[in-house]
């Protein structure tokens, strides 16, 4: 396995964990336990709540980790400097871009959606208030994960000139210690550990983005932590991919009875049962599954989808515009079907078609052959398999 199919396979993992943020974000409406949106429709299921857990498991940890290797890539190419100035074009100008009319148009939406399902007719009313919990009125949505990317990647660039004036271990020994936990069989227990103490101040021990511009401790240590391994991941990536690509399926199963027993715990808890410390044995539990599931997707993919043929290319280079405006789909068409007589599976499945054919329409004709587009991505890729085509894929 060469360098290049290790970069299109980490891009194709990371263009199928935006794609699942439609699934994520139509079945957190039709949920039957706690959920975290304000809207949700009256047909409701626990194969949602199940779908929700699983896919919220693995699938933000996975941005971090391949957001970090990334990084690493272009400090390798480019510099420090130059790897700063990359990201801003891909990540912060996007987020400044279009954080304000996703905002606008999902405010908007998340009124008709509250109106509906109090009245069951079409219209809005601007007395309307969601419930936000903890939220602030001023979120950053489910944009949350680039303005966070962004600034782990300032912070990179800090520490990265800092350590230039200190001694090289200062920097080497953190990296070669997530490096060792990365490769032996037990590591993902030691990286759980501190998970599982931020975990532990939240309900059910799950650490859950609040959309703050000034998100809490806890964020930076649970997305950092990924973010950081993914840095240390590119130093070693001959030896740990190649491992994490033989053992992926003992990863994956693995990482079930932990996401078991932390579903097990949880209705525990819920049930009254007396756990001492139950929110940090859950956020343990769950956390492991979270590095076992993650490292064994990132050697699945190595595996079985090594390269970039022509519906992965195109899926790759929509799944940015599609992770930024899903949202507006999801409620949107969530509102569309909250008056069908139908079962929840049912609307889920409308839910997910619509929105993903709104995504991938707008995609064609606003974003591939325009400066959304060239924002968004960059040049548009030379045919897979030229040196060009690599570099671009991989950088996106």
């Amino acid at each position: 396995m060469d360098t290049s199919q290790r970069l299109h396979s980490l891009d194709n993992l990371r263009a199928a964990m935006m794609w699942l943020g439609i699934v994520l974000h139509v079945a957190a409406q039709h949920i039957a336990g706690f959920s975290p949106l304000p809207w949700r429709d009256t047909a409701t299921t626990p194969w949602a709540d199940l779908l929700v857990a699983l896919i919220h498991t693995f699938r933000m940890p996975v941005f971090f980790i391949v957001a970090g290797f990334f990084a690493a890539l272009l400090v390798q190419r480019r510099g420090l400097r130059g790897m700063l100035s990359h990201r801003f074009q891909r990540v912060a100008l996007p987020f400044l871009v279009f954080w304000p009319p996703i905002a606008f148009g999902m405010t908007l939406l998340v009124l008709v959606y509250l109106y509906r399902s109090k009245t069951g007719d079409w219209g809005l009313d601007l007395t309307l208030r969601p419930e936000m919990g903890n939220k602030p009125l001023l979120n950053t949505m489910h944009l949350w994960f680039l303005y966070q990317l962004w600034w782990f990647v300032v912070l990179t660039a800090v520490v990265g000139t800092l350590a230039k004036r200190l001694p090289a271990a200062c920097l080497e020994a953190p990296a070669r210690l997530l490096r060792r936990l990365g490769g032996a069989w037990w590591g993902f227990i030691v990286l759980a550990l501190p998970l599982a103490a931020v975990g532990a101040a939240y309900p059910h021990g799950i650490v859950a983005p609040m959309g703050s511009l000034l998100p809490p401790l806890a964020e930076w240590v649970h997305n950092g932590l990924f973010f950081a391994f993914g840095l240390a991941l590119f130093g070693a990536r001959g030896e740990l991919l190649a491992w994490y690509t033989r053992r992926h399926l003992a990863f994956l199963l693995a990482g079930l009875p932990f996401f078991l027993a932390s579903g097990a715990l949880m209705d525990a808890a819920k049930r009254g049962a007396a756990l001492p410390l139950a929110e940090a044995w859950i956020a343990l539990a769950y956390n492991a599954a979270t590095w076992l599931w993650s490292l064994g997707l990132i050697g699945a993919f190595l595996r079985y989808l090594p390269q970039r043929n022509a519906v992965l290319g195109y899926l790759s280079e929509s799944s940015y515009w599609v992770y930024l405006v899903h949202m507006l789909g999801t409620v949107g068409f969530g509102a569309l079907v909250f008056g069908w007589p139908v079962a929840a599976g049912w609307k889920m499945l409308a839910n997910i078609a619509l929105t993903t054919a709104f995504a991938l329409a707008s995609y064609q004709l606003l974003v591939r052959h325009t400066w959304v587009g060239r924002l968004l991505n960059g040049p548009r890729p030379a045919p897979p398999g030229t040196a060009h085509g690599t570099t671009q894929a991989v950088q996106a």
